[in-house]
């Protein structure tokens, strides 16, 4: 039974044509993902879907006995009542059975009732109510707010007394109860820890009904969604299967319509030299006219633009600081005196030039952490310490926020910078701002190219440590990408607070894990750190406490294999890039050899020598520069395996 279908969806901001011809068909067990750039409309496709905007063109069939559940990306009203009670509040049929009995429980107690005709309705009630599990429900609701990360005593607390963050837990963990046939999330893993997103996407893996949502974070995706629709060129592409099958499709795709568009481009230019070759001749002017309508009337190919990076980053070399830039010496820090400390007895140290993630749930420390590296905080015990020459700049979840809406994107990144002998506006179209996007103005930007604009006026700051506090809430994949380039550009030293997995594998040398008290440093990166045993008992310390020093940790056999095998993933994952860099490369060369071949081979090229030289020349050289990238590209294989 499909719950949930829609075609022919438009809509238009003004002059902007967000999308067009646009079709969902939602069933259960269909767990579709919803990606695409900032500014192509996702969040405007939820909202027609579930009925909060209306389509310019288009229909919405919204069967009368389904339920849709919506998570938007920021909640507009906070609701009253306890965590627990809110929760349980979604679950409706059974939540509202819950409320009868409680009513009748009342009305059992007091005079002049008829007490057999209510005991019959509390029976009948009552039957109903075990029937779909409300016994059970308050024992689901505290399963779903653990997963999230609430504690036992968190469910008791006000909602309105929460942060944003974890109001929009409550409002997610009331539709996990609530179970709906259509469940439709925006940006659901924005407020969510590591351990919380592992929990949610096993969760939503097994998600009975149908779902759509949209995420940024690649490892969510492969994990739940069976279907990939992408929001691009105006309009919706489905691709069957998680995000690693959508990017092989998509670059199918891509790679047919490019083959494609240069066949037209080929048959367009062999008719373009016919009409101009012919154009003055009469015995050929029937042809010639033919000739030229036919290219009038053609239907050009378009070529999706690509989200790829070309533009190299050009971050200027950061002031030289110590060799140890942030030191931890059995530190430990609580705000309450008397209190369980929030760290206690951490001892590490992050060396220039590298980029630590720290991960852990919230609530564990990671702010205070950071807080505490940075000199806002005083230890309780122990020393906390820059090193010499350090200069810091931060970024914080909330500064896209705080950014200027009245001057233009150039404007906010340039100033107070000096730009020695870069071009800030190059620089600025790495992040994705090229050309005129430059030139818009902060107001006009959406919230996730706000944010880009606010990441990339903090990296182009010269400072030599750059501390980043969950940087890809509300960005696109494309994004994300931008990020993951730069972070891999910037020669500095980064301090990494994030939920998103495939970031952190990418560009981190080492984790620090915010747990129970305690940080715990880790060489390379760790995928039990990444993802933990979900809803399991506290497992056994981890090897090395809080208090040895990383460096002096080589007498553990265990942790130094699992050192070994960190800088052999590393290694490996190096070796793979340049592998592909080499391979796309070569492609690239080797069409260059195969156009320039194909334009040897046309006769009438050899009425001009001049030209026909030029040609053989720059052969020549593009089948030398193909033979070394396949000389080296087959080296890099054979060093991989």
């Amino acid at each position: 039974m499909t719950a949930l279908t829609a075609s022919g969806l438009a809509k238009s901001y003004g002059d902007r044509r967000l999308f067009a011809n646009v079709a969902v068909q939602l069933s259960p067990g269909l767990r579709v993902a919803l990606v695409g750039g900032n500014g192509t409309g996702k969040t405007t496709l939820l909202e027609i879907l579930v009925g909060i905007t209306e389509p310019d063109e288009g229909t919405v069939g919204r069967p009368q006995s389904a339920e849709i559940g919506y998570l938007p990306q920021d909640l507009v009203d906070s609701a009253g009542g306890t965590v627990i009670e809110q929760v349980m509040a979604g679950a409706g049929a059974v939540a509202r059975l819950a409320e009868q009995l409680a009513g009748l429980e009342r009305r059992l107690g007091g005079l002049g009732e008829d007490h057999d005709a209510v005991l019959a309705e509390y029976g009948e009630a009552q039957a109903r109510f075990e029937q779909l599990g409300g016994y059970a429900l308050e024992s689901e609701a505290a399963k779903v707010l653990a997963g999230l990360g609430f504690s036992p005593a968190d469910s008791q607390r006000p909602v309105r007394e929460m942060s944003g963050g974890w109001r929009m837990r409550v409002a997610l963990a009331r539709l996990m109860v609530a179970q709906p046939d259509v469940l439709i999330l925006d940006e659901p893993t924005n407020h969510l820890d590591v351990d919380s997103v592992a929990w949610l996407e096993q969760r939503l893996a097994a998600w009975p009904g149908a779902l759509l949502f949209v995420s940024h974070d690649r490892d969510f995706i492969d994990t739940v969604a069976n279907r990939v629709m992408e929001l691009a060129e105006g309009t919706a592409l489905a691709y069957t299967g998680g995000f690693a099958e959508f990017v092989v499709a998509r670059e199918e795709r891509l790679a047919r319509i490019e083959a494609a568009a240069a066949r037209q481009a080929r048959e367009v230019a062999r008719v373009e030299r016919f009409v101009e070759r012919f154009r003055y001749k009469a015995t050929k002017a029937r042809q010639v006219q033919s000739r030229v309508k036919t290219l009038e009337k053609l239907d050009r190919i378009a070529i999706p633009s690509k989200a790829e990076l070309n533009t190299r980053f050009a971050f200027a070399e950061p002031p030289r600081s110590s060799r140890v830039v942030v030191e931890l010496a059995d530190a430990t820090i609580g705000y309450d005196p008397g209190a369980e400390p929030v760290v206690s007895g951490a001892t590490l140290a992050v060396e220039r030039g590298q980029t630590v993630a720290l991960v852990g749930p919230n609530g564990a420390g990671k702010t205070t952490l950071l807080r505490l590296i940075l000199g806002e905080l005083d230890p309780d015990q122990g020393t906390a310490h820059l090193g010499a020459n350090v200069k810091v700049a931060a970024f914080h979840q909330h500064q896209a926020d705080e950014l200027d809406g009245s001057k233009r994107a150039i404007e906010v990144f340039s100033a107070g910078i000096d730009p020695g002998r870069r071009n800030l506006r190059t620089v600025l179209g790495a992040f994705g701002f090229a050309g005129e996007a430059a030139d818009r103005r902060v107001s006009e930007l959406s919230g996730g190219e706000r944010t880009r604009l606010a990441l990339a006026r903090t990296m182009i700051e010269p400072v030599n440590l750059i501390v980043l506090d969950e940087p890809t809430n509300h960005l696109d994949l494309p994004s994300c990408d931008v990020l993951e380039d730069a972070l891999s550009a910037y020669p500095g030293t980064v301090l990494l607070v994030t939920h998103d997995r495939h970031l952190i594998r990418s560009v981190a040398d080492a984790i620090i894990e915010v747990r129970n008290g305690r940080a715990v440093w880790h060489y390379g990166v760790d995928e039990a750190v990444l993802a933990p045993p979900l809803l399991g008992p506290p497992g056994p310390d981890l090897e090395g406490s809080a208090g040895d020093e990383p460096r002096q940790r080589g007498g553990n056999a265990r942790v130094e294999r699992r050192r070994a095998s960190a800088q052999q993933r590393q290694t490996t994952g190096k070796q793979k890039r340049q592998l592909d860099r080499l391979e796309r490369d070569y492609e690239a060369a080797n069409a260059e050899v195969d156009d320039l071949l194909r334009r040897l081979g046309d006769p009438e090229i050899y009425d001009r020598p001049e030209e026909v030289h030029a040609l053989a020349t720059a052969h020549e050289a593009a089948a030398q520069r193909a033979a070394t990238l396949l000389a080296r590209w087959e080296a890099a294989v054979e060093a991989l395996e």
